[in-house]
Protein backbone atom coordinates (compact mmCIF):
# COMPACT_ATOMS: atom_id res chain seq x y z
CA UNK A 1 0.00 0.00 0.00
CA UNK A 2 1.44 3.18 -1.43
CA UNK A 3 0.88 6.65 0.54
CA UNK A 4 0.14 9.43 -2.30
CA UNK A 5 2.27 11.71 -0.41
CA UNK A 6 5.34 9.07 0.12
CA UNK A 7 8.92 9.70 -0.28
CA UNK A 8 11.00 7.27 -2.02
CA UNK A 9 13.51 5.76 0.05
CA UNK A 10 17.27 5.62 -1.07
CA UNK A 11 17.89 2.32 -0.19
CA UNK A 12 14.63 0.61 -1.39
CA UNK A 13 15.04 -0.37 -5.23
CA UNK A 14 11.96 -0.20 -7.25
CA UNK A 15 11.31 -4.16 -6.26
CA UNK A 16 11.07 -3.24 -2.44
CA UNK A 17 14.20 -4.88 -1.44
CA UNK A 18 17.28 -3.46 0.33
CA UNK A 19 19.89 -1.87 -2.08
CA UNK A 20 22.91 0.18 -1.39
CA UNK A 21 23.26 3.08 -2.97
CA UNK A 22 25.46 4.23 -5.61
CA UNK A 23 27.26 7.61 -5.01
CA UNK A 24 29.57 7.06 -7.37
CA UNK A 25 28.47 10.23 -10.10
CA UNK A 26 27.97 12.12 -6.85
CA UNK A 27 30.97 15.36 -6.50
CA UNK A 28 33.62 14.17 -3.78
CA UNK A 29 32.76 17.09 -1.21
CA UNK A 30 34.36 18.08 2.52
CA UNK A 31 31.47 15.81 4.98
CA UNK A 32 30.77 16.58 8.55
CA UNK A 33 28.13 15.01 11.07
CA UNK A 34 27.65 15.85 14.42
CA UNK A 35 25.80 13.78 16.60
CA UNK A 36 25.24 13.72 20.68
CA UNK A 37 23.41 11.69 23.57
CA UNK A 38 23.27 11.50 26.93
CA UNK A 39 22.37 8.46 29.84
CA UNK A 40 21.22 9.46 32.93
CA UNK A 41 23.16 8.24 36.34
CA UNK A 42 22.64 7.76 39.46
CA UNK A 43 24.45 10.79 41.66
CA UNK A 44 26.79 8.01 43.09
CA UNK A 45 27.98 6.32 39.90
CA UNK A 46 28.41 9.80 38.86
CA UNK A 47 30.56 10.82 41.36
CA UNK A 48 32.56 7.64 41.14
CA UNK A 49 32.94 8.32 37.28
CA UNK A 50 34.49 12.05 37.92
CA UNK A 51 36.56 10.83 40.58
CA UNK A 52 37.61 7.46 38.47
CA UNK A 53 37.00 5.26 41.28
CA UNK A 54 35.21 2.57 39.60
CA UNK A 55 36.59 -0.78 39.02
CA UNK A 56 36.99 -1.34 35.40
CA UNK A 57 38.56 2.17 35.10
CA UNK A 58 38.53 5.59 33.56
CA UNK A 59 35.25 5.28 32.07
CA UNK A 60 34.98 9.08 30.26
CA UNK A 61 38.69 8.11 28.55
CA UNK A 62 37.26 4.38 27.56
CA UNK A 63 34.07 5.29 26.27
CA UNK A 64 35.45 8.17 24.29
CA UNK A 65 37.88 5.57 22.22
CA UNK A 66 35.14 3.03 22.16
CA UNK A 67 33.13 6.36 20.25
CA UNK A 68 36.23 6.55 17.90
CA UNK A 69 36.48 3.01 17.18
CA UNK A 70 32.47 2.70 16.39
CA UNK A 71 32.74 5.49 13.90
CA UNK A 72 35.39 3.43 11.93
CA UNK A 73 33.60 -0.01 12.04
CA UNK A 74 30.38 2.03 11.00
CA UNK A 75 29.89 0.30 7.72
CA UNK A 76 30.46 -3.31 9.70
CA UNK A 77 27.59 -2.83 11.66
CA UNK A 78 25.35 -1.15 9.62
CA UNK A 79 24.62 -3.01 6.95
CA UNK A 80 24.32 -0.78 3.81
CA UNK A 81 26.72 1.93 4.56
CA UNK A 82 29.29 2.97 2.83
CA UNK A 83 33.03 2.35 3.65
CA UNK A 84 34.76 5.81 4.12
CA UNK A 85 38.20 7.21 4.88
CA UNK A 86 37.40 9.19 8.29
CA UNK A 87 39.91 11.88 8.47
CA UNK A 88 38.64 12.94 12.03
CA UNK A 89 36.78 12.01 14.50
CA UNK A 90 35.93 13.26 17.68
CA UNK A 91 34.32 12.32 20.88
CA UNK A 92 33.49 14.19 23.69
CA UNK A 93 32.34 13.22 27.10
CA UNK A 94 30.64 15.90 29.15
CA UNK A 95 29.69 14.97 32.90
CA UNK A 96 26.39 17.29 34.00
CA UNK A 97 24.44 17.36 37.09
CA UNK A 98 22.42 14.01 36.28
CA UNK A 99 24.88 12.42 34.07
CA UNK A 100 26.44 12.49 30.73
CA UNK A 101 26.38 13.54 27.99
CA UNK A 102 28.51 13.02 24.32
CA UNK A 103 29.46 15.13 21.65
CA UNK A 104 31.25 13.56 18.51
CA UNK A 105 32.31 14.54 15.03
CA UNK A 106 32.88 12.75 12.22
CA UNK A 107 34.78 13.84 8.91
CA UNK A 108 35.64 12.85 5.70
CA UNK A 109 36.10 13.99 1.92
CA UNK A 110 33.92 11.92 0.04
CA UNK A 111 30.68 11.37 -1.86
CA UNK A 112 28.32 10.45 0.72
CA UNK A 113 27.78 11.76 4.50
CA UNK A 114 29.13 10.57 8.00
CA UNK A 115 26.09 11.00 10.07
CA UNK A 116 25.53 6.97 10.50
CA UNK A 117 29.08 7.26 11.62
CA UNK A 118 28.83 10.27 14.48
CA UNK A 119 25.49 8.50 15.52
CA UNK A 120 27.16 5.41 15.94
CA UNK A 121 30.26 7.37 17.83
CA UNK A 122 28.00 8.58 20.41
CA UNK A 123 25.60 5.07 20.78
CA UNK A 124 28.66 3.38 21.83
CA UNK A 125 30.30 5.91 23.55
CA UNK A 126 27.45 5.90 25.68
CA UNK A 127 27.07 2.10 25.97
CA UNK A 128 30.41 1.73 26.63
CA UNK A 129 29.39 3.77 29.91
CA UNK A 130 26.55 1.70 30.33
CA UNK A 131 29.03 -0.94 30.54
CA UNK A 132 31.32 0.35 32.79
CA UNK A 133 28.97 1.29 35.68
CA UNK A 134 26.16 -1.41 35.62
CA UNK A 135 27.50 -3.04 38.48
CA UNK A 136 26.83 -0.17 40.67
CA UNK A 137 23.85 1.31 38.95
CA UNK A 138 20.79 -0.61 37.89
CA UNK A 139 18.60 2.97 36.54
CA UNK A 140 21.07 4.04 33.99
CA UNK A 141 18.69 5.26 30.90
CA UNK A 142 20.63 6.11 27.33
CA UNK A 143 18.53 8.75 25.94
CA UNK A 144 18.48 11.61 23.48
CA UNK A 145 20.62 10.30 20.79
CA UNK A 146 20.61 12.83 17.69
CA UNK A 147 21.86 14.19 14.54
CA UNK A 148 22.51 17.71 15.77
CA UNK A 149 24.36 18.48 12.40
CA UNK A 150 25.17 17.44 9.03
CA UNK A 151 27.53 19.78 6.49
CA UNK A 152 28.75 19.39 3.22
CA UNK A 153 31.11 21.37 1.15
CA UNK A 154 32.50 21.59 -2.62
CA UNK A 155 36.39 20.79 -2.25
CA UNK A 156 37.96 24.20 -3.05
CA UNK A 157 35.21 26.50 -2.15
Amino acid sequence: MKHKDSVKLSHINEKGKANMVDVSIKNVQDRIARATGKIYLQPETLSLIIDNQLKKGDVLTVAEIAGIQAAKQTPYLIPLCHTLQLTKVEVITEPGSDGITVHTMVRCQGQTGVEMEALTAASVALLTIYDMCKAVDRKMVISEISLVEKIKTDIGA
